[in-house]
């Protein structure tokens, strides 16, 4: 019955939709004069700062250093502006929420699809740095559609139930900021894991935005399959974390016109 009315709802409701997917990415670029092309130019200067103030750090022990940090950038990038924009979303919505009825989760499912308009537009950068270093593209590479796909299913959970929490408690964009900052170091994006102590790697292989990572590496950078086990691991925790980010949601939505 629920599923029914979810998708009875989400038909119902997909021209807004799209036109807050457009909006989202109307809004990111307004004022900007380079506009969308920030989604090709950001990626690309930050991975040259990186590249240039850590590669003679990790570079010699990494081969393409570009493409390495490139590849955990973008991923880490999506997950962190993605449930940003999604943890926001109720209280941006709130002047039309408060005159009619629509389904709450659009706010938060638009913004987390306008980043991954966003990150797709990113990976363009990704392929033309790849044909630039002489990186061997193979057939691998389009597993790389794995890690980003079950990615985008944990942002979406993480995402519902930021948006939840964010409604009550205001300070948590404070704290969630902090987090996202602790979470960016522990996601090996310029180094390489190789320099953890042995001791401490599970901490990295529990972290799912880190097995993105290392998936998306695998697939691209070292034109092999992502590892079994760890895609395994981010596919459970993401259908978990998406199931859980559905509960909250739905349990807490009838209360959120109370603090909006």
């Amino acid at each position: 019955m629920l599923e029914h009315r979810f998708i009875k709802n989400f038909t119902k409701y997909k021209f807004l939709l799209a036109e807050l997917v457009k909006r989202d990415i109307t809004v990111k670029y307004r004022g900007s004069a380079l506009g969308i092309f920030w989604s090709f130019l950001n990626p690309l200067l930050t991975m040259v700062v990186l590249t240039i103030v850590f590669g003679a750090l990790f570079g010699k022990n990494i081969p393409n250093f570009p493409i390495y940090v490139l590849t955990g950038y973008l991923t880490f990038s999506f997950f962190s502006a993605a449930t940003k924009i999604a943890m926001n979303s109720i209280k941006k919505g709130a002047p039309i929420l408060k005159k009619m009825y629509v389904p709450k989760y659009i706010y938060a499912l638009a913004g987390i699809l306008s980043e991954t308009i966003n990150l797709f537009i990113s990976m363009i950068v990704l392929v033309l740095v790849m044909m630039a270093t002489g990186c061997p593209f193979s057939i691998f590479n389009l597993a790389a559609i794995l890690p980003i796909f079950f990615l985008i299913i944990f942002t979406v959970g993480c995402g519902l139930i930021l948006a939840s929490i964010n409604v009550f408690f205001k300070d948590i964009k404070y704290l969630y900021g902090v987090f996202v900052r602790l979470l960016m170091y522990g996601c090996a994006i310029f180094y390489p894991i190789t320099i953890i102590p042995e001791r401490f790697i599970l901490l990295f292989y529990a972290n799912p935005v880190y097995c993105a990572i290392s998936g998306l590496r695998d697939s691209i950078l070292y034109g092999t399959f992502p590892n079994p086990f760890v895609l395994l691991y981010l596919a459970v925790v993401s259908v978990f974390a998406l199931i859980i980010g559905i509960i909250v949601f739905y349990k807490s939505q009838d209360k959120f016109i109370l603090y909006i």
